[in-house]
This record gives C-alpha cells, structure tokens and sequence, in this order.
C-alpha cells in the first residue's frame, strides 16, 4: 500500500457511443467478459494506490452494479452533467487527508495496468517535490495522471469540463512527465467503433490486454 489514493472517473453520460437508452452507459460495456469499468477498478485495486474511490453520475446504478462485491468507496456527482471538473472535484474531495496525493484513473480506459499504476507512485515518492507524474507515449501526455496534493486546492477551482490537463499546462505547476511504452495511457473507448477495434486488435495481438484480477 501507498499513501496515494485512486480516483476514477465513471460519471460520464456517453454521448458518443451508440446503443442503448438515456440511462445506458459505454463503462458496462463487455471486454472479454467484463465491463470497462470493471477492468480499470481491478488494475487500482491490484496496485498499491489506497483506497479506490470511483465517481458516478450518469447510469449511477449501472456503474455500481458493473462494480459489485469490489472493495471500492463509491461517490456520488449529483452535479456530473455540469462537466469533467466537477466529478474531479467529487473524486478528489473524497481522498483521505492522509493521503498526499491521488492518481486520477478514466473509467473508459481498460488497458492501464496495475503495474503502470505502482510504476507513477513509485515515481512520486521518489520526487515528492512535484505536484504531477504524468505518463508520455508517442510524445503525448496520457492517463492515469497522479496529482500530489499540492494541486487538490487548483482542482476545486476547475469548472465546466476542465480536467487535470489544463492543471498541468498551468505556469509554475511541476510537472514529472515520464515515458512509457504500449497504448495503455492512451487507449480509450469513446465509441462503439472504438470498442470493436480494440477488441480486434486484442485478437490480432498488437494491443495489450485489460489488467485481469
């Protein structure tokens, strides 16, 4: 265990991937037979970060249920569908004052392993100095970003869909950035067609795997 905690963010509406109703949601969509949600919570729990909080908001119910008998603090954003920045506020102001920082995870991100997770918190306490470790593949800055606590008072005052990108892009903000290999910090799934061509190139073999637990 670290003193770094795990915020991830499931509150999202999904505009963007087809199929089903209003209250569907592509985090419970299946990867080789788990929902996306699921996948990312089992690499946080799998790591050393302490403890998993996960935000919700749109299809609440749905994410919980895909999260069910998983040890994870579940925090509710009644105000998700004002923007990014408020379900990072709901994540962030749920981080125990014990810790000093937390490591933001996507919920639509199934490919971060634990070991990438353990790999940013090492990082971190070996330069305790920087208020951000951000992973950097293919010369782009990706996900999960970890932020010391020394950021946690920035991330209050983010609004609309602000995220932790425009933070670090903040002058006098210390940033870590550290290179990594694969697609795991930047693979995500914002549509269907996303979806599919992640799961065939998983088949092909030219893309990492979801963390399994």
């Amino acid at each position: 265990m670290s003193d770094v905690a795990a915020v991830i963010l499931a509150a999202g509406r999904s505009t963007r991937f087809a199929g089903g109703g209003p209250n569907a949601t592509k985090l419970t969509a299946d990867l080789h037979g788990k929902p996306l949600v699921r996948h990312v919570a089992d690499a946080a729990l799998a790591s050393r970060a302490s403890p998993v909080i996960v935000v919700t908001g749109h299809a609440r119910v749905a994410v919980q249920d895909a999260l069910a008998g998983l040890p994870v603090i579940i925090v509710h954003n009644k105000d998700y569908p004002t923007g990014l920045a408020s379900s990072l506020r709901a994540g962030i102001t749920a981080v125990p004052q014990s810790a000093s920082g937390a490591l933001v995870l996507l919920g639509d991100m199934p490919l971060v392993p634990a070991d990438l997770i353990d790999y940013l918190i090492a990082r971190f306490e070996r330069n305790s100095d920087v208020d951000a470790i951000a992973p950097v593949s293919n010369g782009r800055r990706g996900n999960p970003v970890l932020l010391a606590r020394s950021l946690f008072a920035e991330v209050a005052a983010l609004s609309g869909d602000e995220g932790a990108r425009r933070l670090l892009q903040s002058p006098g903000v210390r940033v870590l950035d550290t290179a990594i290999g694969g697609d795991a910090a930047s693979a995500d799934i914002d549509t269907t067609e996303s979806l599919d061509e992640l799961r065939q190139k998983q088949s092909a073999g030219a893309a990492g795997r979801p963390a399994t637990t």
